[in-house]
């Protein structure tokens, strides 16, 4: 018999209908505050440049996601653009440092 008193105290406890409740509100609430669902939207923003001369893409994802009516995102694909001065295309004129540079935009964006 005190064997049996040992098993049954090893067995999970039964909650209450209102421990269950309690245990329920509080899983909604864990869900709540997930991360928001996000969107994924295509365009095309300029990164900005960022002082070690790297594209710094988050404030052309932001600028992407508010164009569309959303309040921030994180850039998912970007494309990169070379622009030249007109003086990279004279004929016959050799190119020089500074005559072009790449240019990086946001094309696709996840938004919140």
């Amino acid at each position: 018999m005190h064997e049996l008193g040992k098993l049954f105290d090893r067995l999970p406890k039964i909650k209450s209908p209102s421990e269950a409740l309690e245990d329920i509100k509080g899983a909604g609430e864990s869900i709540g505050n997930l991360a928001k669902p996000s969107t994924m939207i295509s365009g095309r923003a300029a990164c900005a440049v960022a002082a070690n001369g790297a594209p710094d893409c988050k404030t052309g994802a932001d600028r992407l996601c508010q164009s569309k009516g959303y309040k921030e995102g994180k850039s998912v694909d970007i494309d990169a653009a070379e622009k030249c001065s007109a003086k990279a295309y004279i004929p016959g004129r050799p190119r020089q440092p500074g005559d072009c540079r790449t240019e990086n935009f946001v094309i696709k964006a996840l938004c919140q």
